[in-house]
């Protein structure tokens, strides 16, 4: 079932959603209910995060196995707070 649904978005970026639908053949509404979805299945399997930084960032880092993280840490904070 269909539901209108009225946004207030700026302008250029409506203008640019349109260009990018039209490319793709596709309506804009295809394109918001596709995202919505989007988010809301994000939502459902991590409440809270949705498409934070966090998921964007996630492994970016990389800690060899060797590595003593929370010593390192520990001595940061002990330096920190002398």
């Amino acid at each position: 079932m269909s539901v209108k649904l009225t946004l207030s978005l700026d302008e250029k970026v409506i203008e640019k959603a349109k260009i990018y639908a039209k490319a793709r053949k596709v309506s804009l509404s295809f394109l918001v209910e596709q995202y919505f979805q989007k988010l809301a299945a994000e939502y459902q399997t991590e409440p809270g995060l949705g498409t934070s930084i966090v998921e964007e960032l996630s492994g970016i880092v990389t800690i060899s196995p060797d590595e003593d993280y929370k010593k390192d840490y520990a001595d940061y904070l002990s330096k920190k707070h002398k």
